[in-house]
């Protein structure tokens, strides 16, 4: 156990690092377990849930190794996060790439991409009309899209070609589970496809309102912006969208994420102290805090025209949520690094 401590990168963490693994590792297998052992509809539920629970942790705890904010040596965080990957479905893209997507959105302050989504949708009306219709009936439509483009691209698109060997053996070992899954226990496979669109609507619902950033679709070209290292406009274009300020430990079920101005503002901070950095910075100021019941509004309210949306860099984002106007942003999450 010292040994442990010693190769993480913060003194204090070895309790809430430990904690929040063994949740995500035990809360997939237990999920699992309750899928395919029980017949009962609240076991049943609860295993759904507990799973797309332990799914939301895992993919937080990549992000946290993203930010080299678990260990000491790159390597260890390289390692952890591919296992964390595979338990929320960034697999098909390698920890490097990843990593390197989200560093451009904190270096660029910008959402970098390599596939243009919107004018895919644009350019096939037949497949725009299906999306809208899934949308409209809360299916993550644009999420599941991306996660099928990160199995096609290195077949498409020749600067991800290297990736088609990883692809591949990713595909015939999640696809061989699954079938596996699916014959021994077929409720067990239709709950774990449930599990994960929750898992991937959390996801989204926490990434949608946290910028009103400019997008670039320049990810394969080396990214960049013309506000690179703008730390004003970095803050301004950065919203905090906490489930509460009054019960902070709600915020502790995605790992304190919605402290978003103070992981800007320092970004290996490890997420157990995101809170106190939030208080430090911004004390009672609430400008840049967007509050849960304003989320959900625009979240329900804008979900069809969110799916093409590109929320504009003006400086009344949070006004505009405030009236109910703000539409917030799909297809930017750092799972999938396309």
């Amino acid at each position: 156990m010292n040994a442990i401590r010693q190769s993480l990168r913060h003194k204090d963490a070895l309790q809430p690092t430990l904690g929040a693994t063994l949740y995500a590792f035990g809360g997939w297998l237990g999920g699992m377990t309750l899928l395919i052992v029980s017949s009962h509809w609240l076991l049943l539920a609860a295993g759904t849930l507990l799973l797309a629970h332990a799914m939301v942790i895992a993919a937080y705890m990549l992000h946290e190794c993203a930010h080299q904010a678990v260990f000491r040596k790159r390597e260890h965080n390289a390692a952890m996060g591919e296992v964390f990957s595979w338990i929320s479905g960034g697999c098909y893209n390698s920890f490097d790439q990843i990593r390197s997507k989200h560093m451009h959105h904190h270096v660029d302050n910008a959402d970098i991409v390599a596939f243009d989504y919107r004018g895919f949708l644009q350019r096939h009306p037949v497949l725009m009309r299906i999306m809208r219709a899934l949308e409209w009936c809360y299916v993550p439509a644009v999420e599941l899209m991306l996660h099928a483009m990160m199995v096609v691209a290195p077949f498409m698109l020749e600067s991800r070609r290297a990736s088609r060997k990883r692809v591949l053996l990713v595909l015939a070992v999640r696809g061989s589970l699954f079938v596996a899954l699916a014959v021994l226990a077929p409720i067990a496979a239709v709950l774990y496809g449930v599990a994960y669109m929750l898992f991937m609507t959390v996801m989204r619902f926490m990434d949608a309102f946290q910028h009103n950033y400019e997008l670039y679709h320049s990810l394969d070209q080396g990214g960049g912006s013309p506000h690179k290292g703008d730390k004003v406009y970095e803050q301004s274009h950065t919203f905090s969208n906490p489930v509460s300020m009054t019960y902070p430990w709600l915020n502790r079920l995605t790992l304190n994420f919605c402290y978003h101005n103070a992981h800007h503002e320092k970004p290996t901070v490890p997420w157990y102290r995101l809170p106190e950095l939030h208080r430090e910075y911004f004390g009672e100021d609430d400008g840049q805090v967007i509050p849960f019941r304003e989320q959900l509004k625009a979240f329900h309210h804008q979900r069809i025209p969110r799916i093409l949306s590109l929320e504009d860099e003006s400086e009344d984002f949070r006004e505009r949520m405030a009236r109910g106007q703000g539409v917030g942003a799909d297809g930017v999450s750092f799972l999938t690094a396309l």
